[in-house]
């Protein structure tokens, strides 16, 4: 009788899992392999992170982070297919199966990681929230802004994050809200809002967009932290294993010197150890997460390490020159760090 009750345990379990989307690990990854292509959410136009070019090709540290899922799986970087999605579409579209991973400039909080069917996979770029005024305004500081209208976009975690501050700051303000960034931008631009107000890499990106940039500064508050990284859904942890190793794999890169011009010699004659087993000479590390041996030399081959990535988009190298700062590798005084392949 105990057998039976415990077997019948069992079999609830399971049903219940399987509702849940829990006993479905690997779907994904079928499904992707299936279609021949990884479909990557990201933003509808933000310079740095995601854009089209003239040419309708995508650009930008969210795009290169589904490309380099692409090659891990594929071998193949150029097998993805991108959905713009604004903020407020973002987290359907995953839910929903519309897209197989979101990589759009979005904050990883605990009720988006914990209540609503997603887990973050890592961070991509650390930011925080901060505030984009004219000039002519007059204002050095956020703690100067009593009584002005501020540009929002709608569905962020931005809305709240201002909430809070101007409140602690006993600071009143009138929030006007937008569905997308470039709405808000050409609001500020056209003076119906005193000050745009978002994560200050989007400020960069905005602000270069606007028709005299130099007429506007990012005031120097930061006003919250704001973990940018990609997202999918919960319950197919050999999906969650791939995304989140793949962004480890640049990153691990990055600290043992390999690049897309070297990795590929280095995977034939590097000595060193942890080198070795992160490109697949030494171990069946690749296995474990149902990929092919030389996957990180596949990333990092035709994406680059996380240094090239941030360094091309939003990098001393980009349009925006954002400097590496808390971003930068954790020996060289950033926080940006990612455990070993072993």
């Amino acid at each position: 009788m105990k057998m039976v009750k415990s077997t019948l345990a069992v079999l609830t379990t399971a049903a219940v899992l399987g509702v849940s989307g829990f006993a479905n690990a690997g779907a994904t990854l079928d499904a992707v392999m299936k279609k021949g292509f990884v479909q990557c959410g990201v933003s509808d136009g933000l310079p740095g992170f995601s854009v089209a070019d003239a040419k309708g090709v995508y650009h930008g540290i969210d795009v290169d982070v589904c490309h380099a899922v692409a090659a891990a799986v594929f071998g193949d970087a150029s097998k993805v297919k991108f959905s713009p999605l604004t903020a407020k579409e973002r987290f359907t579209a995953l839910q929903s199966g519309e897209i197989d991973v979101l990589s759009r400039n979005t904050t990883w909080t605990s009720s988006r990681d914990a209540g609503m069917g997603l887990v973050f996979t890592g961070v991509t770029y650390y930011d925080g929230v901060g505030f984009l005024a004219n000039k002519k305004l007059g204002v050095k500081s956020a703690k100067e802004l009593d009584g002005a209208t501020i540009c929002i976009q709608a569905g962020t975690t931005t809305e709240l994050n201002v909430s809070d501050y101007f409140r602690a700051n006993n600071l009143k303000y009138t929030p006007i809200t937008f569905d997308t960034s470039d709405e808000s931008a050409k609001s500020l631009e056209g003076g119906r809002c005193d000050v745009l107000t978002s994560d200050k890499s989007q400020l960069a990106a905005q602000r270069i967009k606007l028709g005299a940039p130099d007429d506007y500064v990012i005031l120097p508050e930061t006003i919250s932290k704001e973990p940018l990284g990609p997202v999918v859904r919960r319950g197919d942890e050999d999906w969650l294993a791939i995304v989140k190793w793949t962004l480890f794999a640049m990153l691990d890169a990055e600290e043992a010197d390999l690049t897309s011009a070297n990795v590929e010699d280095m995977a034939k004659n590097s000595a060193n150890p942890d080198v070795k087993r992160l490109l697949g000479t030494d171990g069946e590390y690749g296995k474990d997460l149902k990929l092919p041996k030389d996957w990180a030399v596949k990333i990092v081959k035709q994406v680059g390490n996380y240094g090239e990535v941030f360094e091309r988009n939003v990098g001393m190298g980009s349009e925006l020159k954002i400097p590496r700062g808390t971003n930068a590798l954790w020996n060289k005084g950033g926080i940006q760090y990612a455990p070993p392949v072993r």
